[in-house]
Formats: C-alpha cells, sequence, structure tokens
C-alpha cells in the first residue's frame, strides 16, 4: 500500500529535485501549473522510496516497477501513472545530462497503455444556449458573457483565459495575443460577435469593476482582480447547468474541445486548426479528426436506409 503520511525524503533528493525545476523552468520555461505537478510526483515517489528502497537518486529499475505496482494496487489509473513516469523520465534524463555516467533508471519502464478517449465537444445548439445563459443585465452577467463567448470562439485553455492581460486583446485588428504552454504566444483571430460582446464588456461593465484601480487582467473579479481557474470552472458549471447542460459533460476545457470539434466539421484545416489551439505536434490535434468521424458515422447511422 502507499504510505498514508509523508516521512523524511533524502536531504540529497530534496536538493535534486528542487536543481531540476530550476533547470527545466530556465531552460523550458514550463509553466507554473506543471512544475507544480512535476514536485508532488517526484517527492510523493521519493517518499515511497526512502521507506521502501533507496531513495530517488539511488532508485533502480525493479525499485520504480515496485513503486508504479503499488500506485496501481492502490487504484491510481493509468493515466496518472503515465503522468508521474513523465516527470521521472524528465527528471532522471536532467540526472543523466548533469553527469553521463549517472544509470537512468526509467529506460526500460513502459508507460502504462492509456485507452484512447475522444475529447468530449457540446452540440452546437448547446453551445447557444450556454452563451446565452448569462444575465447580460448586470455587469457580472455582461463580464461572464464576454468571457464564455472568448474561450469559445478562440479556443482557450482556462489557464490561457485567466492570465490573459487587457494589453493582449487589439479590437481594431480583431486578434488576441495568447500566452500558452512554456511562455509560447500565437495570435488568434477572435471573430465579430466575439468583439461585439467585448466590446460592450470593456465598456459598460469591466470599469465599474475595476473600481478606479489599474488591474492588468482582462477579466476582473467582483473584487477587481484577476479571475481564478477555480472561479473561471465554477462560471462555466453555473452557466451550463442553467442552460440545462449536466454538470459532469462540461469544464472550461470542453468549451475547446467544442471550438476545435465545429471548426473541424466546417471545413477547417488541420494544420491551421493546430496553430490555433497552440499545439507543439500535430498528431495532438488529429485526435479531433476521430471526433468528426465519429459524428459522420452516428448521421450516417441516424439518416441512411441502409445504415
Amino acid at each position: 500500500m502507499m504510505p498514508d503520511s509523508p516521512i523524511n525524503i533524502d536531504p540529497r533528493d530534496h536538493a535534486a529535485i528542487d536543481t531540476f525545476l530550476e533547470g527545466v523552468w530556465s531552460r523550458d520555461g514550463l509553466a507554473d501549473l506543471t512544475l507544480t505537478d512535476y514536485r508532488g510526483d517526484l517527492e510523493r515517489c521519493a517518499t515511497w522510496l526512502a521507506e521502501h528502497a533507496h531513495g530517488l537518486l539511488r532508485a533502480t529499475r525493479e525499485d520504480l516497477f515496485r513503486y508504479l505496482a503499488a500506485r496501481n494496487a492502490a487504484g491510481i489509473g493509468a493515466r496518472t501513472n503515465a503522468r508521474e513516469l513523465t516527470a521521472l523520465r524528465r527528471f532522471y534524463g536532467e540526472q543523466v545530462r548533469r553527469d553521463v555516467s549517472f544509470e537512468d533508471p526509467t529506460l526500460l519502464l513502459d508507460t502504462p497503455k492509456l485507452p484512447r478517449t475522444l475529447p468530449k465537444a457540446l452540440a452546437e445548439r448547446e453551445i447557444e444556449g450556454l452563451l446565452e445563459a448569462p444575465d447580460i443585465a448586470t455587469p457580472i452577467g455582461l463580464r461572464d458573457r464576454a468571457m464564455l463567448e472568448l474561450m469559445y470562439a478562440c479556443g482557450l485553455r482556462v489557464s490561457e483565459l485567466v492570465t490573459l492581460p487587457l494589453a493582449g486583446l487589439n479590437l481594431r485588428q480583431g486578434v488576441l495575443r495568447v500566452v500558452g504552454k512554456g511562455g509560447k504566444e500565437r495570435l488568434v483571430p477572435i471573430g465579430e460577435t466575439c468583439m461585439d460582446w467585448l466590446t460592450r464588456y470593456l465598456r459598460d461593465a469591466r470599469p465599474a469593476m475595476a473600481k478606479g484601480r489599474e488591474t492588468p487582467a482582462l477579466f476582473l473579479s467582483n473584487r477587481a482582480a484577476g479571475m481564478t481557474r477555480q472561479m473561471a470552472w465554477i462560471l462555466v458549471k453555473k452557466h451550463a447547468l442553467a442552460a440545462g447542460i449536466a454538470a459532469k459533460r462540461i469544464s472550461p476545457h470542453v468549451l475547446r474541445h467544442s471550438f476545435a470539434t465545429h471548426l473541424l466539421n466546417h471545413g477547417a484545416d488541420l494544420r491551421v486548426l493546430q496553430m490555433l489551439l497552440g499545439h507543439s505536434n500535430l498528431s495532438t490535434t488529429q485526435i479531433y479528426t476521430m471526433v468528426a468521424r465519429e459524428g459522420l458515422k452516428r448521421l450516417h447511422s441516424q439518416h441512411h436506409p441502409r445504415a
């Protein structure tokens, strides 16, 4: 079983984790959330290894295999274990980079097999209902409408949404400058409908919500500060419930999936979609072709006389 409470980690392991995180932050520009995940994964593994083996820096392939097996026995899913193994591989790869004589214990470890899951997307009529749910007679409702419109119009990650600066919005040119994973910037067209709602929000709601403060964030809370990830999740689910969409089917990321799926269904080029989503690899974007094919199969089975 996995330990219920952490025990002391070898100070050398702690130092190695700190050095690794500083290195990937300065060299690769990883997001703070990714670094936090890496730290948690590595410290969790180091804690287990300190009790059952020889610590993180002296771990063998067999030690890590037993650790992952214990995680699996404790009911930890394959996707979580795969993410943790990614953190371990990067950590040990960094040790090899610093010392070529270091033996990487993850080299012969297999990544847990992950089920092939398709991104969830809302139907276009459901998107319309969601966008119309906020009460635009209030500043907060007008903010929520503009926020939802922008998420769907640009396919933003929730982390990108809440960190958007006002200066990143160019309504004259109709584009948004987005800073994505790894600090990579991309320009995304906004669309006329979304521009209209953003203009109304900036004119009729944001000044009152800013309360005279110079806050750089585009979307503000009722305390004149930038929004948080948690707040964005809560607001999306709140308006989905008002629109009659089951809470378990909706999240900020579902709006991103819907953006991609609907673009592809209407004939968008896969390379263009890759740039709009900010994917480093086309293979990540290609999963949406499966979504489109599944939709075509459903239409065929529903309407073709010999389906």
